[in-house]
């Protein structure tokens, strides 16, 4: 018996089909087209498999409550033809097996505590820095929901007082996505952020946004651990200049062991951008 499992993104969708243990048998990725160009590719990889569950983290915002007659449904989504598409409906009428949906950062989040860096943390945040900004939270072991799921890109910032760039959000004018989002980056200086260097002053407020938001997630949720994935944190010399700016703006406040040591608290994901499919498997298996 096997268990499937899916990362749905804006630009690609990552199928696998795995083993209780976590292990991937098959893998493979399709373009984020249409539904009705990409769900097929995606249907007949699982139906060669007996499938006994399957867990999807998709983009959002997304239909959560378990209960509702829309559970699984994209909502608002900005993404040309998924506004609408029911994941769970479609693949229980076409494969038949227990169907669980979720967000692809809560899966991410799921991925890290089972295998990757929040193994062993009970309560726990992973936050991707990508083209956009999402975040998964993990308390008392188990991953949040409420009256949809936690928008932790855009809670609002206070703004560098030498930033004048208008936000990359259509909806906020200093939100964390807005101003700290790989397409923010690639506004302020014309370049995607693999090309800049590592002395590139963007790297300073990139830093400034995103503490400044950890600080908050620290505040309110007392996270044990936060782990940072996403294309953006490939530039690991980021890490110590968040570190740095945690530290400065903390000031102090919360003295606990986690945060006597700040290498240790605001850390890389483990899973090496495997965590989102991993996580899609186990969630499959809860």
């Amino acid at each position: 018996m096997y268990y499937g499992a899916i990362e749905a993104g804006g630009t690609k969708m990552v199928c696998a089909v795995g083993n209780a243990d976590g292990s991937i048998v098959e893998r493979m990725e399709t373009p984020t087209l249409t539904p009705e160009e990409t769900m097929p590719v995606m249907l007949a990889f699982f139906q060669k498999y007996e499938i006994e569950t399957l867990g999807i983290g998709t983009f959002g915002p997304v239909e959560l409550d378990r209960k509702s007659e829309y559970y699984g449904k994209i909502l608002t989504s900005p993404k040309a033809g998924w506004q609408g598409f029911n994941f769970y409906r479609f693949f229980k009428d076409h494969i038949g097996c227990r169907v669980i949906v979720d967000t692809d950062v809560n899966v991410a989040a799921l991925g890290e505590q089972r295998m990757g860096a929040l193994q062993g943390i009970e309560n726990g945040m992973y936050l991707t820095v990508g083209t956009g900004i999402g975040g998964g939270i993990i308390a008392e072991g188990r991953l949040v929901h409420g009256m949809l799921h936690p928008e932790a890109g855009h809670i609002l910032l206070q703004r560098h007082p030498e930033d004048h760039m208008e936000s990359f959000c259509r909806f906020h004018d200093n939100c964390l996505e807005g101003l700290a989002a790989g397409p923010a980056v690639e506004k302020r200086t014309g370049m995607k952020g693999i090309k800049l260097s590592k002395e590139h002053p963007v790297w300073e407020l990139e830093s400034y946004y995103i503490a400044q938001a950890l600080v908050s997630y620290t505040m309110v949720l007392a996270t044990e651990r936060i782990v940072l994935g996403g294309g953006v944190m490939k530039q690991l010399h980021l890490f110590p200049k968040i570190r740095q700016q945690f530290a400065r703006l903390m000031n102090g406040y919360m003295d606990t062991e986690q945060l006597k040591n700040l290498d240790t608290f605001i850390v890389p994901a483990g899973l090496c951008g495997n965590q989102g499919i991993i996580g899609a498997l186990f969630l499959g298996m809860e």
